[in-house]
């Protein structure tokens, strides 16, 4: 990949999908989408990463979880609570809770929780899109909002992203790495209104943007060396620092 081209971080805010965009290294501007498709036919073109925010590489069977989700958990310390076990693939496809639960615990033995389950219908809808579209491999990749705060930030934040001292403490990380940063979140935050996307959503969507954008420091995984699923994607997210969060 190169530093030409559109860099766009993408959210799921539990409907539609709010993508942050950057050209090069300069915010552009924002867009509110009802499904990552409409994200994937919008920016194609041009679009030389996107980082979205549920998960990319998926568990068929068995009682193995993704290392890259236990990684996560130890480096975001008092945030560790915001990373949950996807589903198997063939439960992401169930509409109801528990033919989605029942399918999760046949294949891998394990309970579905009902948070991986409420997000099931966007990470089905990305993982169809890169079944489908081979070319999408190589530009969309997984990226967890609270890793790429942590990697921003330099330390595990100490507030979780729904309450007011967890707000500010993420603006002020971004205004840290970017005394722009603030007027960018005050843009995308502008550029969506009538949209069902919350405050959070908007600060996600922007770290997100800035972890996939050229800038300081290195765009990094979590493993090191991504694993892959049964279907070749990669399982791991993405974050952006000047040194690794992790030895693994």
């Amino acid at each position: 990949m190169t530093d030409d081209g559109l860099f766009v971080g993408a959210v799921w805010c539990s409907g539609p999908w709010l993508a942050v965009v950057f050209d090069g290294a300069t915010f552009d501007h924002a867009a509110v989408f009802d499904g990552i498709g409409d994200v994937w036919v919008r920016y194609e073109e041009r679009v030389t990463r996107v980082l979205v925010d549920v998960p990319v590489g998926l568990v068929e069977r068995g009682d193995e979880r993704r290392r890259c989700d236990a990684l996560a958990r130890d480096v975001l310390g008092p945030r560790r609570e915001a990373v949950f076990d996807p589903p198997a693939r063939e439960a992401t496809r169930k509409r109801r809770y528990p033919a989605a639960s029942r399918t999760h615990e046949r294949k891998t033995g394990r309970e579905l929780s009902r948070r991986a389950f409420e997000a099931s219908e966007a990470i089905a809808a990305v993982d169809e899109l890169l079944q489908e579209l081979p070319e999408a491999r190589d530009v969309v990749g997984e990226a967890h909002p609270e890793v790429c705060f942590r990697a921003v930030a330099g330390r595990p934040l100490d507030y979780p992203r729904d309450v007011a001292a967890g707000y500010a403490e993420r603006l002020r990380t971004l205004a840290e790495y970017d005394p722009d940063g603030p007027v960018t979140v005050q843009n995308v935050a502008e550029s969506t209104a009538g949209a069902a996307v919350a405050v959070p959503d908007v600060l996600d969507a922007v770290v997100l943007a800035y972890t996939a954008r050229p800038g300081p420091g290195t765009l990094r995984s979590l493993p090191r060396e991504p694993p892959r699923d049964a279907t070749g994607l990669q399982m791991c997210l993405w974050y952006r620092a000047e040194t690794p969060l992790s030895d693994s």
